[in-house]
């Protein structure tokens, strides 16, 4: 272990003993507790770091020198700063389409992910479907300049590109939902509607009062993890990659990161394809990671639960979708959203995990409601729950 790697271990286990017993015992055996879930996820994610530096058998080269990359297969566009964002369109063409909705993916994912609705609903709705590779990502060019606010203008560009007309409905998934916050904030009179699957949680935003937080160690846990993979990032190279230490995708397997529901939805998907050794070892895979980790976590230039109704015409623009046993986004700080925002319609799921995107209906459900209004009775808290 390099004397780097040796002093860091010492300054976090002395600053935070228990969290670190926790960081070891998650990387190392797989502690079956809640909170590990998203230290896991994390960790896997941020892992493999400056390895052209301290792994001397690691390459990402050809025999002759020059960068290796993948072929590029998927349509592009060109955005004004010279990078290319890669994406895919489905359903009804957008020509003949009344509903153009943009989907944003979550972490270690791309614009291939399942988002499968009845060809019935799409013909009824008329969708249009555009889902893109999120900078870094799949075939998209990385940000260097990656920012909260760069995701929606990355967004905002796609589909002025692609004219698809100066409104759109947005649905973000997961880590993707920060994107979506961010057009929240600088695109609200390009949006026609907005839904977040999941959405991440920043323990940075100021509003959660601390009686929600105080006890939670996941606000911990990230606070720690953070630090780690923005200033010693080797620490979390040498972590995941001792012998010892199970492949990052072994949070497809265990039940402690999903619920009953999340299992099996994992059997009917290809899960989580980048977070493997293999993709981590890659340099453009980990710096894409880390990044967008880095980013959703740390410090944002605006206050999402200060943010003014973008449809103050209608009682159902915006959607937050949330699973009551997801064991990696709390529920309880969703509802905290929901009350600080009253404008959002927050549904939640009584079984549902940190896949129900995945579930069966319930990306009907999430389109219904969106494009039409429609609230299934079996997802909307009491109003006790809200604001409790």
């Amino acid at each position: 272990m390099s004397e780097e790697i040796t002093s860091m271990r010492s300054i976090v286990a002395v600053r935070e003993p228990q969290l670190w017993c926790k960081l070891c015992s998650v990387i190392g055996c797989y502690e079956s507790k809640p909170a590990t879930a998203l230290v896991s996820v994390s960790v896997s994610v941020s892992a493999t770091a400056s390895q052209r530096e301290k792994d001397p058998g690691f390459s990402m080269e050809n025999p002759d020198g020059s960068p290796e990359d993948p072929p590029v297969v998927s349509s592009r566009v060109k955005l004004s700063d010279g990078r290319h964002i890669a994406y895919r369109e489905r359903a009804v063409p957008k020509a003949k389409s009344s509903c153009r909705i943009i989907i944003v993916h979550g972490f270690g994912s791309s614009k291939d992910m399942n988002f499968q609705v009845p060809q019935e609903l799409i013909e009824e709705l008329g969708i249009y479907f555009l889902l893109y590779d999120r900078a870094g990502y799949g075939e998209s060019d990385p940000n260097p300049k990656r920012s909260v606010k760069s995701e929606a203008l990355d967004l905002q560009e796609l589909a002025d590109q692609l004219q698809i007309g100066p409104k759109f409905y947005v649905i973000g998934v997961s880590m993707g939902s920060y994107p979506i916050w961010s057009c929240l904030k600088y695109l609200p009179e390009r949006l026609a509607g907005v839904a977040m699957v999941v959405p991440v949680i920043n323990y940075r935003w100021p509003s959660f009062p601390k009686s929600l937080t105080r006890e939670d160690d996941r606000k911990r846990v990230v606070k720690l993890l953070y630090w780690i993979a923005k200033y010693t990032p080797g620490l979390l190279h040498w972590l995941v990659t001792r012998k010892w230490s199970p492949s990052p995708s072994v949070v497809e397997e265990k039940p402690v990161f999903f619920n009953k529901r999340d299992m099996e939805a994992l059997k009917k998907t290809e899960g989580f394809p980048m977070l493997t050794k293999e993709r981590l070892r890659e340099q453009s895979v980990f710096d894409t990671l880390r990044s967008d980790f880095l980013v959703c976590y740390g410090d944002w230039d605006f206050n999402p639960m200060e943010l003014t109704n973008p449809f103050p015409e209608k009682q159902n623009g915006v959607h937050i979708w949330q699973g009551q046993e997801d064991k990696i986004v709390p529920f309880e700080l969703q509802r905290c959203i929901s009350r600080k925002l009253p404008w959002i319609q927050y549904h939640e799921v009584p079984d549902g995990g940190h896949l129900l995107v995945h579930y069966n209906g319930l990306r009907e459900a999430i389109l219904r409601a969106m494009l039409l209004g429609e609230e299934h009775h079996l997802y909307r808290p009491s109003a006790d729950k809200v604001v409790a």
